[in-house]
């Protein structure tokens, strides 16, 4: 049986644009402060290494995300590993991956570490701009195989506008969701916010999302890193830590704790259902769809 009862941190951070050695040590100490309050798993934001915005007028071989690309296991994730290990943690944290064959390929990616040390990654599987413009797309899931139970892993665009991932992962049995986002003003104020309040009604499971907050190179990112997760109310989601996105504040760097029940995630989608005779999910069926669109002469254009 697995555990239910988590404690989960989440740092709304604001990276210092293209210097990589100082937001390390930042990483670093976050860590080790989530270690000594007694975190299970620290999550921090989309590029939270390197920075975000991008610089449209520069070749790809030049631009900062190439630069401070690294492979994963790399000096920076070995680096986090230890003090992971040294608290018996998971840390997850964004940057820009290089490809293990590839060195002109570089995705918007995560560094996925355990409380022994090991490390693994996920690269972005959907890109929206200006992120093509230096990364490529990944084409594999993230689920953190955890004493918790499986724990599905997706990067920002991945989640609001595509909830065929974390249907997937809840599927397979995940209670978690980690949620590791840039999103800015430009944004708007009701795309990311919504799409999470709306995931954890739908799926009934947590959601730890964690942002960049503040001025970047270009952007002003909205902060708002959040533990949410279901409510004794009926379809109404709750906030055990942090903020919203667009409350006010919510732009300023810090750390977020919450000690979760994991219990309360009901997964009730995807469980039997004796009066239909099957789950409340249709995926035989949602398979011929998908088959039926993709076959369509419209499709893609």
């Amino acid at each position: 049986m697995y555990k239910d009862i988590i404690t989960v941190s989440t740092v709304c951070l604001r990276p210092i644009w293209g210097n990589k050695e100082v937001n390390l040590n930042r990483i670093e100490g976050y860590v080790e402060a989530a270690g000594k309050k007694g975190s299970d798993l620290i999550l921090f934001p989309e590029m939270s290494l390197t920075g975000y915005d991008d610089e449209p007028e520069k070749p790809v071989a030049e631009k900062m995300q190439h630069k401070l690309a690294e492979k994963v296991p790399g000096p920076s994730s070995l680096a986090v590993a230890e003090i992971a290990k040294k608290y018996g943690m998971y840390v997850i944290f964004g940057m820009p991956i290089l490809d293990d064959d590839d060195p002109s390929i570089v995705y918007n990616g995560l560094a996925v570490i355990s409380p022994d040390g090991s490390i693994t990654s996920y690269h972005k599987l959907h890109l929206p701009a200006p992120e093509p413009n230096w990364a490529t797309r990944g084409d594999k899931p993230c689920l953190l195989q955890t004493p918790w139970g499986p724990i599905g892993i997706g990067i920002c665009y991945d989640t609001y506008s595509f909830p065929e991932l974390m249907r997937y992962y809840v599927a397979k049995g995940a209670r978690l969701y980690l949620n590791p986002t840039a999103i800015c003003y430009a944004h708007g104020d009701h795309y990311a916010d919504e799409n999470l309040h709306a995931a954890v009604d739908r799926e009934n499971i947590f959601i730890v999302s964690a942002n960049l907050g503040g001025l970047d190179k270009d952007n002003y990112f909205w902060g708002g890193s959040s533990i949410l997760g279901p409510s004794v109310k009926t379809w109404s989601p709750h906030y055990y830590a942090g903020m919203a996105m667009t409350d006010k504040g919510a732009d300023e760097e810090a750390m977020y704790t919450a000690t979760i029940d994991l219990a309360l995630a009901s997964r009730m989608l995807y469980k039997y259902n004796p009066s239909v005779e099957g789950t409340d999910w249709r995926p035989d069926v949602y398979e011929k769809l998908l088959k039926d669109a993709m076959s369509d002469e419209s499709f893609g254009k």
